[in-house]
């Protein structure tokens, strides 16, 4: 469950706190093997039939970490192989963002119907009158599925007066709305990378943790070390993430500590894209086109274009949050690394286009960043306050949780054209867009603006949260309320949009 802390969760800050205290350190990666030793101690599994197989997952994790690629189980290659590519202060993220560990995978059972030990042996037999392939029978008393004849209607499940027959799927499978995860020879789970969008929804659903994503918490730290003026824009959907205690000021200074020139709201990029979706909406939709997808979420955008190109020229052409205050960054600072820390997994696979990466140096999670935290051991609660963050709207923290996106762009709207209607249609998570899609290629929306948002819940659903999305929901609600203005014509940046482009 999304939010409880877990074993799984455990591992990963460990694996990020101890990379970063590694980064910290003047060795450079030559401690590296020992890391495996440290985030798997003593000589007792913790959850795996062998400590070395615990450890062997732990030093894979460790490399992609490193930014680095899993390494083939075939071969002999040693942990160290590639770290001299790693060991730079600047290293653009290199696909498969998103990776499976082959032997931390559990193979899972797919896609079928069990009967469980809830089943009583009743004399009305419902599940097997109503199977329309006969594929179940009684073996020792209890009913049985034959898995070859099973064609997985879920008629017997409907039928069962004990709730007895189940329907098991993959996590991983289940989460994915790209149905880009099928298996090996093996059973094993594997990612189709010309169907991943790396929204990492996967990584976050399975109880295995056998699934992981890239990172750069080595070379942010790296360019920190060298002197690079580093600033950290930060998604709104940071509140809350690091506890009661890690205010606004508290956020910025612990920042500081970890050797962050500056911290700067995105939601000041959410206010620009705010402005120019609405004047992309009003000049296009319906004279060029007929109805306008917003631009924000990048596991959204690449589903359009893999799955629809036909419809990929509706998407709106405004730059996205990270994107504007990236350049917003630039422009006033143009020997800036700029650093994104959000909740998204995506937002490392936008940051790798041609057109992105000369605004955005780097993308971390909030989970990756809990672990720089681990490393300098920051006490929140310890920690003084530091500069606060006002120059972010009300609607532009708002684009953190779900029709935050819409809601803003329509307020804009209709400030303007009070008069206007203005329709709006919105989906959460990929399975549910791709159908919004659907539809409004069949022309069900002629005229809407299309909110779609890759993750459930949106932005603050990402794969690198570590609270509940429920609290952080709350948390931005609240946190939205707080700033000093509420839309977007109030910012001073409101007119910049145009020179960002």
């Amino acid at each position: 469950m999304r939010g409880v802390p877990s074993l799984i969760t455990d591992i990963r800050k460990n694996v990020f706190a101890e990379v970063a205290k590694m980064a910290y350190e003047e060795e450079g990666y030559g401690t590296v093997e020992d890391l495996p030793y440290k985030i798997v101690p003593g000589d007792q599994p913790l959850h795996r039939e062998s400590v070395f197989l615990e450890r062997a997952i732990a030093g894979e994790r460790v490399r992609v970490a490193m930014g680095l690629s899993i390494r083939p189980i075939q071969t002999r290659i040693l942990m160290t192989e590639g770290m001299d590519n790693a060991d730079i202060a600047e290293q653009y993220y290199e696909p498969p963002l998103i990776n499976i560990i082959p032997y931390a995978c559990h193979a899972c059972p797919t896609k079928q119907y069990r009967v469980t030990e809830n089943c009583q042996n009743c004399l009305a037999a419902s599940c097997q009158r109503v199977c329309p392939r006969k594929a179940i029978s009684f073996v020792n008393g209890k009913s049985h599925i034959d898995q070859d004849l099973c064609v997985k209607c879920g008629r017997c499940a409907s039928a069962c007066s004990y709730n007895a027959i189940i329907f098991m799927e993959r996590p991983c499978q289940a989460a994915c709305g790209m149905d880009a995860i099928g298996m090996d020879e093996h059973g094993r789970a594997v990612i189709d990378q010309d169907k991943c969008v790396a929204c990492g929804q996967c990584l976050v659903s399975c109880p295995f943790g056998a699934i992981v994503d890239k990172s750069q918490i080595y070379q942010i730290i790296h360019a920190i070390k060298q002197g690079d003026p580093v600033v950290a824009i930060v998604a709104p959907s940071f509140i809350g993430q690091f506890g009661k205690s890690a205010t606004p000021e508290k956020f910025t200074a612990a920042m500081k500590t970890l050797g962050f020139d500056r911290v700067v709201e995105v939601a000041v990029g959410a206010d620009i894209c705010t402005l120019t979706e609405a004047e992309d909406f009003l000049e296009n939709v319906p004279k060029n086109q007929p109805y306008m997808a917003t631009s924000c979420c990048p596991a959204w955008h690449a589903m359009i274009q893999k799955l629809f190109p036909d419809q990929a020229g509706n998407i709106s052409m405004t730059l996205t949050p990270m994107v504007f205050t990236a350049r917003l960054i630039k422009k006033e600072q143009p020997d800036a690394k700029v650093v994104f820390v959000g909740p998204c997994a995506a937002k490392k696979l936008e940051a790798i286009r041609a057109d992105i990466r000369s605004d955005v140096d780097f993308v971390i999670t909030f989970e990756e960043l809990q672990g720089m935290f681990a490393a300098k051991d920051i006490d929140f609660t310890k920690v003084e306050d530091g500069e606060t963050l006002n120059e972010g709207t009300a609607a532009g923290r708002g684009f953190a949780v779900s029709g935050g996106v819409a809601n803003a762009v329509v307020g804009v709207i209709k400030r303007q054209h009070p008069e206007m209607e203005v329709k709006t249609a919105r989906a959460e998570g990929l399975r549910d867009c791709r159908k919004l899609m659907m539809l409004a290629k069949a022309g069900k929306y002629n005229g809407y603006l299309l909110e779609g948002m890759g993750c459930p819940g949106g932005c603050v659903a990402g794969a690198g949260t570590i609270i509940s999305v429920d609290s952080a929901t709350k948390m931005v609600n609240a946190y939205s309320k707080e700033a000093e203005m509420s839309s977007p014509e109030e910012s001073k940046y409101r007119n910049v949009g145009g020179t960002l482009d």
